[in-house]
């Protein structure tokens, strides 16, 4: 039987390893063992932190909107229930742009959801 040498698969991998371990600070970016657990903490992290940017981004939202809707003299809820009886489908993506850069469009979907709650 052939005796086979795994040289040529573990460099690859540790040069994988390394690969994705460039710009780690210290002995975390060209020690195996510590930089085997620099990546894996890395690679759970990244993908946590994906999640979270989608609820950090939508609370941004929330907070621009309500802001906006106090301008206007109504609550955040009280908006949001307003356009939803409006039939207004403006996701808070949107809308909070609108609070943003355009208050007067904003004052406007927002005078569409008093008549929706007043009617």
């Amino acid at each position: 039987m052939v005796r086979v040498k795994s040289a040529v698969a573990s460099r690859k991998r540790r040069k994988r390893l390394f690969k994705r371990a460039k710009g780690f600070f210290g002995d975390r970016k060209n020690h195996l063992r510590l930089t085997k657990d620099a990546v894996m903490k890395a690679l759970a992290y990244n993908y946590e932190h994906r999640k979270q940017k989608k609820r950090n981004f939508r609370r941004l939202w929330i907070i621009r909107i309500g802001i906006a809707a106090r301008i206007n003299g109504m609550s955040y809820s009280k908006l949001m229930h307003g356009l939803k009886k409006a039939g207004c489908d403006i996701d808070r993506k949107m809308l909070a742009d609108l609070a943003v850069k355009d208050l007067k469009a904003f004052s406007e979907i927002a005078g569409a959801a008093k008549q929706a709650l007043a009617a």
